[in-house]
């Protein structure tokens, strides 16, 4: 494995690279001004909102909390363990934080198979034209996150690797912007009224 470490004190070359950087900053842009929208609209229809909230299972919502930003924890350990060449190490915390985010996705799944058997679905209000719209973002970008996990954890495997610990740390940069985005996501959307 090429184990060159990037020069992270410059400020063109951070972990990841700038490119992922633009893009982490693009994504977070996009998903606060879809929350500066609901909470717009939360304040033009605030009784259909609280009641559209209600309707959530928070305890769902808390637990892939949980879950997400325990998976982060882990990301974060599996790039240290690789900066020491600890091998195993690295590939242990790696399958930990797939293992937590593939989780996270099926309890997402089931949230989203009680909300369609409820009816409540895109176009019941805006609320859940909302809900929909920012959940299944965000859920594609942590299905996005694991792909590149699963390459990265395939490409330590290999005897003769050309994964590089910048690859990991770009890896490790998108997973950390879902931790990131799901936690503005959580309580604008399960908790504030």
């Amino acid at each position: 494995m090429n184990t060159a470490i990037t020069d992270n004190k410059n400020i063109f070359y951070p972990p990841g690279g700038i490119l992922l950087w633009i893009i982490i900053f693009i994504e977070l842009i996009t998903f606060g001004a879809g929350l500066i929208s609901m909470i717009y609209y939360g304040n033009q229809e605030p009784d259909s909102f609280h009641s559209s909230r209600s309707l959530l299972n928070a305890s769902i919502g808390m637990a892939n909390t949980i879950i997400l930003l325990t998976s982060g924890f882990f990301m974060a350990l599996s790039v240290k363990e690789l900066k020491v060449n600890n091998q195993k190490r690295t590939k242990q915390y790696l399958l930990l934080t797939m293992l937590l985010g593939s989780m996270f996705l099926v309890l997402k799944l089931v949230e989203y198979s009680a909300k369609i058997d409820s009816g409540l679905v895109f176009g019941y209000n805006t609320f859940f034209n909302f809900y929909w719209m920012l959940t299944i973002f965000h859920f594609l970008h942590v299905l996005v996150g694991l792909v590149i996990l699963i390459s990265l954890y395939f490409g330590i495997r290999k005897e003769q690797s050309k994964t590089t610990i910048g690859d990991f740390e770009s890896g490790a940069a998108f997973w950390h912007m879902c931790d990131l985005i799901w936690l503005l996501l959580f309580p604008i959307i399960y908790l504030i009224n």
